[in-house]
C-alpha cells in the first residue's frame, strides 16, 4: 500500500513541475485564466476573462457543474459573454443551455458543422470576443464533422490552443462514431494545431491520466498516435476496439438542442 502510495506521489510531483515549467509562458496581465474539472466525464472547462472589462467566455461547460461555474462567475464579478463548445459532445451534457436560462444575457456558440443548436454558429476564421481578448476559430474536423479548436493569441502570437477532442495529451479523439475520420482528424491536427509554435501551451478537452496541460512541442514528440506516419495512424485508430460511449445515448440529443433536457437534480 505505501509503495502505490509513494508512487501516486511521484507521479504527482512530476506533474506539477511540469505544470510550472510550462505556464511559465507569460500571459497578459489582464487576462484570467481557469481550468475546471469534471470528474465523472473527466472533462475540462476553461474560463478566460479580461480582468479590466469584466467579460468571460466559457469553453466545454458541464451540465452538472453549471452552479459551480456561476458561483465563480459571482466570485469574481464577471459577466459571461459567451458559453462555447469545441464540439458535440458525446460523453457529457453540455452546460450552455443552463448556463443561459441562469444567466439570460448569455449566447451560445458552435460550429454550424456540428448540426447542433446555438444562438452564435462560428466557422474557419472567426473570432470570439471577450474584453480586449478574443479567442481565434480552427476547423479541425476528425472527431467529428463539427470539431473546432480556440487559439489565444497576444500581439499575434498564439499562447494557448483549446483542442477540444482533437488532440488529448499523448492521445486524441476517437474516429469510429458522429461521422468521424482517421484521415480528416490527421490532416486537421498536423495542419491546424501540430503547426502551431511549439511553446503554445495546449489545453485538451478530456485527460483521464491526471494530466492538465501539455504543449504543441510536446505532442510532436511524444504523442504515440500522431507522432506516426497518416497511414500507421489510421491502423492504431481502425484498432483501437473501444466501447461504446455510455453516455452517448443521453448526451448527444441533449447537446444538439445547446444541453436542453428535464431538470437534473440540483449539484452542489
Amino acid at each position: 500500500m505505501f509503495s502505490c502510495t509513494a508512487n501516486r506521489l511521484v507521479r504527482f510531483a512530476s506533474t506539477l513541475r511540469n505544470l510550472t515549467t510550462m505556464t511559465t509562458v507569460p500571459l497578459p496581465s489582464n487576462l484570467m485564466f481557469r481550468q475546471l474539472f469534471d470528474y465523472q466525464s473527466y472533462t475540462y472547462t476553461y474560463l478566460l476573462a479580461d480582468k479590466v472589462a469584466k467579460e468571460a467566455i466559457l469553453i466545454d461547460p458541464v451540465l452538472e457543474l453549471v452552479n459551480r461555474d456561476v458561483h465563480l462567475l459571482e466570485d469574481l464579478q464577471l459577466k459571461l459573454k459567451f458559453a462555447i463548445n469545441t464540439h458535440c459532445h458525446a460523453d457529457h451534457v453540455t452546460g450552455t443551455g443552463k448556463l443561459k436560462d441562469r444567466l439570460p444575457e448569455v449566447k451560445s456558440v458552435i460550429s454550424k458543422a456540428s448540426g447542433a443548436q446555438a444562438d452564435i454558429y462560428i466557422n474557419e476564421g472567426d473570432q470570439v470576443q471577450f474584453g480586449d481578448f478574443a479567442v481565434d476559430v480552427l476547423s479541425t474536423p476528425g472527431h467529428t464533422n463539427g470539431c473546432v479548436t480556440y487559439v489565444f493569441k497576444h500581439e499575434g502570437k498564439p499562447l494557448m490552443v483549446f483542442t477540444g477532442d482533437a488532440v488529448l495529451i499523448r492521445g486524441c479523439g476517437r474516429t469510429d462514431f458522429q461521422e468521424g475520420s482517421s484521415d480528416t482528424l490527421y490532416e486537421s491536427v498536423h495542419g491546424k494545431i501540430l503547426s502551431l509554435p511549439p511553446e503554445t501551451l495546449l489545453y485538451p478537452a478530456h485527460d483521464y491520466t491526471g494530466q492538465m496541460v501539455s504543449t504543441v512541442g510536446e505532442e510532436l514528440k511524444h504523442n504515440p498516435r500522431l507522432t506516426k506516419p497518416k497511414e500507421e495512424f489510421i491502423k492504431i485508430m481502425e484498432n483501437l476496439n473501444l466501447p461504446y460511449p455510455k453516455a452517448i445515448d443521453r448526451a448527444l440529443p441533449a447537446n444538439l438542442v445547446c444541453g436542453i433536457i428535464d431538470p437534473p437534480k440540483e449539484d452542489k
